[in-house]
């Protein structure tokens, strides 16, 4: 056998024993990775290896919380998928993609530590960039859940939303450099406990610390009767049917945003003289009277319809909204014009923008007051000084 054919088939025995103990090399490294993130831990049961895709597979990954009370981990995805994104490497960028099949998110939220699970603790995109380590340019969730435990912990409220399918592409601006928001993000699901759809797009901007975006945001035919714990804590009454959307838009640019909600409700009743089995008090009684009157005032009869539209602006650290605007949108639904279960595209990303330039006009403006005032204040002082030294040398002449 020439020398050259046994170096061929030494260097195809190689590369045979090299990827059947890729794997386990992976593997190993991931588990190892995985085994120590301060508060939390995590275990991969499995890896597949593609090597002609550029791309590897993580079967049942959990990471749970260490010392927590919570049973279900906080994050279980049973098979994820990593790979480099061949359109991207073709321009010229070498980026990957994750795909993560049927993953489940649990939240919950308590004073108590050991009951408190949010994964704040984990510094994600540490954990990102060692599961692949090129940067992510596409991020795609199906057949997702979502637990949201103690949402509202006075009444020990849950939310879930199930089916969830998300989709992030250009996250590392690979195409559309010049635009503003390159990213395009889409997200739905259903809200089971609940009842309802959720769905959500955006442009957004994912290279900053505070993203820029703006979004569509719609939570259509929520149960009413379902939200009766939160109704009978913050508002003394509960629900005896109907349904309600809230819709929003919403923009923000370097931290400054605006937008609106918009929340409908359709078919609401609230009152009845006696309830099955109730064991309803005198003051909720009369709560409840009240508010069944109120609505009949302010709901558009032919539509039977309760709304108003809720403008919102402020920073990341600030939000504000006023009281008479949303008065206004209930006196409008119910007499003028009714509103109407969809976006009323009326906020886009220059009103961040714009809505940002103001602010810098109007700090501009504060700034300016305040260098005048202070070149007056020192004006004053130099008159008064001078008018000392003339008082001195007066008196220093009379003597």
């Amino acid at each position: 056998m020439k020398r050259s054919t046994k170096i061929v088939l030494a260097l195809v025995v190689l590369l045979i024993v090299a990827r059947l103990l890729l794997p386990y090399i992976v593997l190993r490294y991931l588990n190892k990775m995985l085994a120590d993130m301060g508060s939390y831990t995590g275990h991969v049961e499995d890896v597949n290896i593609a090597l002609i895709r550029g791309a590897y597979q993580i079967e049942d990954l959990r990471i749970r919380k260490i010392d927590g009370k919570i049973k279900e981990p906080f994050l279980y995805i049973p098979k994820t998928d990593l790979s480099v994104e061949w359109e991207s490497l073709f321009k010229g960028s070498l980026v990957g993609e994750v795909e993560c099949y049927q993953p489940e998110l649990n939240f919950s939220f308590s004073d108590s530590e050991q009951a408190s699970q949010t994964g704040e603790e984990l510094d994600w995109t540490k954990l990102v960039k060692d599961l692949l380590p090129i940067q992510i340019n596409r991020f795609a969730v199906y057949g997702g859940k979502v637990d949201l435990l103690n949402l509202f912990e006075a009444t020990k409220t849950n939310l879930s939303l199930e089916k969830v399918a998300v989709d992030i592409r250009n996250i590392r601006n690979v195409e559309d450099k010049q635009s503003r928001l390159p990213s395009p993000v889409t997200a739905s699901g259903d809200v089971p406990g609940w009842g309802g759809t959720m769905k959500f797009q955006a442009g957004m901007n994912l290279l900053k610390v505070f993203p820029d975006f703006n979004y569509n945001l719609s939570f259509n035919n929520l149960q009413l009767v379902k939200l009766n714990d939160l109704a009978r804590e913050y508002g003394n009454v509960d629900f005896e049917k109907g349904t309600v959307s809230v819709i929003s838009e919403m923009a923000m640019y370097d931290g400054k945003f605006v937008g609106y909600f918009k929340p409908l409700t359709k078919d609401m009743k609230i009152f009845k003289f006696k309830e099955p089995g109730e064991k309803r008090t005198v003051g909720r009684f009369f709560t409840e009277l009240l508010a069944e009157g109120g609505q009949a005032i302010l709901k558009n009869h032919k539509l039977d319809q309760v709304a108003t539209r809720i403008p919102i602006q402020g920073t990341v650290e600030n939000t504000e909204t006023e009281v008479w605007p949303i008065i206004i949108g209930v006196l409008r639904n119910a007499y003028v014009k009714a509103f109407t279960a969809e976006f009323d595209n009326t906020v886009t990303f220059k009103d961040a923008v714009q809505n940002l330039k103001q602010d810098y006009k109007e700090k501009r403006a504060e700034k300016k007051a305040e260098r005048k005032e202070r070149r007056e204040a020192r004006k004053e002082e130099r008159q008064q000084k001078r008018e000392a030294r003339k008082e001195a040398r007066k008196k220093e002449k009379d003597r």
